[in-house]
């Protein structure tokens, strides 16, 4: 895995500017740094080997150095495209898979992104016709990152790459804070630094001339394919095995994250790795590290755990949410961060269980679209009228689920990890914003109204959730410690596969994943095929009543500065509640508390 940047300027002072962009990102790239530069660009790459030690650094060129890439991800099919490429014409002077891109540019120009089997985000720079293109791949596992200002273009694996470069001025993006309250996470393509784009999963650009061209290669689809359930649960075994082989390709030695629960137990089952990695908490029902360990156990492979105390959680807080670029209030974050932490000390390369839930129907959510059926056949003026009535009282479980039901489910669903309302998210902002959240998910039900219910929850669960947070924190908090995290649930011919899947081959009453499940069962030698995903659990909700945690959260919500986003009174409140257990306000604290530190560290502090 590595880092990768760019800039487009007339400046003198490139040199200076694009190492001052490279050393941002070191920590992606530890083992080396390139350089390019040609008139008015200049790109960098810091690089951490993985594939092809010797011969792969970077940037790399083509045959007479008119094309030239850096780069950031694996190809997983680059052996066949090398192949292809070879019987064309095209003279390999590597064994590394960035030298597919290059060769594969000549061959297909913006086409090439369509070939790739894998997790990328590179560049590609073309002498010729001075010519940039960019890609990010499917799925948005590596991410990617523009600006265009004073006539400078620039590009980089992550927005603090921009933070000391002479044209480039921070200012916060106020506009998308609602969402960011709605959401949990950032789920626009606009980031709260102005001027700051992030290039979309499954996009191209192509900047000729001063013009940017985007362009979307890939997008998401659901075509449900009549199979039986034992031809499903086949599919699902062949196409997992072929994905975890190849993202075991590798010079070095490939670890694996292990949890409890099905995604990671079928993995690591399937990969066998000699070494796994778990973290847990010493509250009993947050702590997976006991399951890990009996499934190494019987695999007889090795787990190295941690137990993470609640005061270094809160001391590394700031300090992740600098790596993290953008606010998340998702906890498991940091316990993301700490088992990276805990591998990096003996491997380069960990696989990694996320994206199965979203590709195979995993989240409970969606059962509710099966086992409530009988409500919605209640005509839908009726229910609508009684969740208006029910929106008047306290937001309670009876009541939210009255809300919902009484709502079409564009105007209600924005994701399985939803966490305000739009009325509460109103309630605490001291101003009023245009964007909501059903406007940033409207295009995903436009394109998907015509699917089930359940296609389009996941539409915009793999969208959003997983698109723009669950990989974002993914790639961040492994990079954080210079380790690479690979995703095999999350790959294009696994989504063919999971995307073909009957709607009751994922979720029934009795259960979720369903399909994937039975195709899991006949490798875990554990129960854990069974296992209700926690997807690495936090004890926030118990920390924030502990005397330290409360302090600290109090004192951030009472800072000078927090005035300026939220009603200082109501947040408080909310605190208070929690706290002495009137309501479990545990997630919208953290929220609020998430977005303060993202702010300090990176509006005041840095």
């Amino acid at each position: 895995m590595c880092g990768i940047a760019g800039i487009i300027t007339n400046r003198k002072n490139k040199k200076e500017i694009i190492e001052q962009m490279s050393e941002r990102i070191k920590h992606r790239g530890p083992d080396g740094v390139g350089y390019f530069f040609d008139k008015d660009i200049a790109l960098a790459h810091r690089r951490l080997s993985i594939i092809d030690l010797s011969t792969g650094n970077q940037p790399m060129f083509n045959e007479d150095e008119t094309i030239v890439t850096v780069y950031n991800g694996e190809i997983f099919n680059y052996i066949e495209l090398k192949e292809s490429l070879i019987k064309a014409g095209h003279i390999f002077k590597t064994q590394s898979d960035t030298e597919v891109l290059v060769h594969g540019y000549e061959e297909w120009k913006t086409d090439l992104p369509k070939h790739l089997r894998g997790m990328f985000a590179f560049a590609i720079y073309d002498k010729k016709t001075q010519e940039l293109f960019l890609a990010r791949d499917n799925f948005g596992i590596k991410p990617l990152y523009y600006t265009n200002i004073n006539n400078t273009f620039m590009f980089a694996s992550e927005i603090k790459a921009f933070l000391d470069t002479p044209d480039f001025k921070k200012e916060l993006n106020q506009d998308i804070l609602q969402t960011y309250l709605e959401f949990s996470f950032v789920p626009t393509n606009e980031t709260f630094f102005k001027g700051v784009y992030r290039l979309d999963a499954g996009m191209s650009l192509l900047y000729k001339k001063e013009d940017i061209i985007l362009n979307r290669y890939f997008k998401i689809d659901f075509h449900e394919k009549k199979q039986s359930f034992a031809e499903a649960v086949s599919k699902i075994k062949e196409v997992m095995q072929d994905s975890v082989s190849r993202h075991l390709i590798s010079d070095v030695e490939v670890g694996s994250f292990l949890s409890s629960g099905i995604d990671s137990s079928y993995i690591v089952s399937l990969a066998k790795p000699a070494k796994t990695y778990t973290v847990g908490y010493d509250i009993p029902k947050y702590d997976e590290i006991k399951y890990a360990k009996d499934l190494a156990n019987k695999l007889g492979i090795n787990n190295t755990s941690k137990v993470i105390k609640m005061d270094e959680y809160m001391k590394e807080f700031p300090n992740i949410m600098y790596f993290l670029d953008e606010p998340t209030s998702d906890p498991a974050a940091i316990s993301l961060y700490f088992v990276a932490k805990l591998a990096s000390e003996d491997v380069k390369v960990v696989l990694s269980g996320e994206g199965a839930d979203e590709f195979f129907g995993g989240y409970n959510y969606y059962r509710e679209e099966v086992d409530l059926k009988f409500y919605n056949k209640i005509p839908y003026f009726i229910r609508h009228a009684i969740g208006k009535i029910a929106s008047f009282f306290p937001e309670g479980y009876g009541f939210n689920f009255l809300v919902r039901r009484g709502e079409k489910l564009e105007n209600r669903y924005i994701g399985v990890n939803r966490n305000f309302s739009e009325k509460m998210a109103r309630k605490v902002l001291n101003k009023s914003y245009t964007l909501r959240g059903i406007d940033v998910t409207k295009d995903v039900y436009k394109e998907f109204k015509d699917y089930s219910n359940i296609d389009k929850m996941q539409a915009i669960d793999i969208n959003f959730w997983l698109m723009k947070d669950i990989l974002l924190k993914a790639d961040r908090m492994t990079m954080a410690s210079s380790l690479e995290g690979r995703v095999p649930f999350i790959d294009k011919e696994v989504f063919n596969i999971a995307s073909s899947l009957p709607i009751d081959y994922k979720v029934t009453k009795e259960n979720t994943k369903v399909a994937l499940r039975e195709a899991a069962k006949e490798v875990i030698p554990t129960e854990a095929y069974k296992k209700k995903k926690l997807g690495f659990p936090v004890p926030i909700r118990e920390w924030m009543k502990e005397e330290a945690v409360y302090t600290k959260i109090r004192e951030t919500f009472n800072k000078d500065f927090t005035k300026k986003f939220f009603k200082v009174d109501v947040i408080n409140k909310l605190l208070d509640e929690h706290i002495c257990g009137k309501k479990d306000n545990y997630r919208k604290i953290w929220t609020i508390y998430s977005y303060l530190i993202w702010y300090e560290v990176f509006f005041i502090g840095c």
